[in-house]
């Protein structure tokens, strides 16, 4: 098996950001995802924005879970501080990182199985206590590597490839966060990144809970019933000596509309996605109204995305729980254990 790795060599009249870097400074790997994949976008959204924000690569802490999305720092800010934790518990492990280290840019990214499913619990968490971090739900319905099973931001009603309706309601992350009270709420669309990478620098700036909840089509289950080329059709007509699966390729789905406006989105499997671009004149400032406009979009069908709620004034985490202003690892010993008389007077006021 061989595996294509990027030129060392680049040519020297790039674009630089303020600090000197070029956009290539902030890529990964190349992606082993499918082609066309939504998620690869996203990480190319990502890099876009960290090098307009001229953030520097190393003071970026970036953390995931398990999917096809947890795959994906892989493929951005190859040179910042990265971890891959366990299955939907990216959450928990970048809160500690935090509390440790609250000079870093934290990013966790997940998906909608590490997030709204086994992870659900840390997602609750980490957003009413309002951790300083981007947290990007790259959103594809389906588990991508267990087949494409439903997920539980699947809507109710939709159908599997294999035709088989789902009859569970769809858990809305960005409702739930901000139901939560997380400081800066934002919905998209993986092919606008237009609208995306403004989001994502928003999100990186912003001092407390950020999530994204971003849109990002599967294309490996884009094959439906009837299709003789789908890869059922074919296991079930063949006499095969091996059980392989082939990705075929398909194109970046990608789309341009206004604030205001209503856009179709055709899909691989030639279903329609329908997108609302929030309006110039909606008030991304009241979180109950921003609530009660995500469930008016559902009702009509629509996925409305942008910017849906902010808070001016956020406090996070360190806030709530008056740590010091230095970094818990950068504390001295003489400062973590102040020794008998402070206990004495921590005990006596007690009593």
């Amino acid at each position: 098996m061989t595996y294509l790795a990027k030129p060392k060599l680049h040519h020297p009249k790039l674009p630089t950001n303020a600090l000197g870097y070029t956009r290539r400074d902030y890529e990964g790997a190349i992606s082993t995802l499918c082609a066309g994949c939504g998620h690869d976008s996203i990480s190319a959204a990502i890099i876009q924005a960290c090098f307009e924000l001229d953030l520097p690569p190393h003071r970026i802490a970036k953390l995931s879970g398990i999917g096809c999305s947890s795959k994906t720092p892989t493929y951005f800010l190859g040179n910042s501080h990265g971890f891959n934790s366990v299955h939907g518990r990216m959450p928990s492990v970048l809160t500690g990182a935090n509390l440790a280290n609250r000079d870093l840019i934290y990013l966790g990214v997940s998906g909608d199985g590490d997030s709204a499913s086994i992870g659900l619990g840390q997602f609750a968490h980490v957003m009413r206590r309002g951790v300083n971090m981007t947290y990007i739900v790259e959103n594809n319905g389906v588990y991508g590597l267990t087949k494409g099973q439903f997920s539980a931001t699947s809507d109710k009603g939709s159908k599997s490839k294999r035709g088989v309706v789902n009859a569970d309601e769809a858990i809305d992350l960005a409702a739930l966060a901000m139901q939560l009270g997380a400081t800066y709420v934002a919905r998209s669309f993986s092919g606008d990144k237009a609208q995306l990478v403004p989001l994502i620098k928003g999100a990186l700036l912003h001092p407390g809970a950020a999530l994204l909840d971003v849109i990002s089509p599967c294309v490996a289950f884009n094959n439906h019933t009837g299709s003789t080329k789908s890869y059922d059709y074919v296991r079930e007509h063949n006499e095969a000596v091996n059980y392989l699966d082939v990705i075929t390729l398909h194109k970046e789905i990608t789309t341009e509309y206004s604030p205001g406006e209503l856009q179709e989105v055709r899909q691989h499997d030639g279903s329609i996605l329908r997108l609302r671009k929030l309006h110039e004149g909606y008030d991304a400032s009241d979180r109950i109204a921003a609530m009660n406009f995500l469930q008016e979009s559902k009702a009509e069908g629509e996925i409305a995305t942008g910017l849906l709620f902010v808070e001016e004034d956020p406090a996070d985490l360190h806030a709530a729980s008056n740590t010091v202003a230095t970094p818990l690892n950068a504390l001295e010993t003489a400062d973590l254990v102040p020794g008998a008389g402070a206990l004495a007077k921590i005990n006596a006021g007690l009593r």
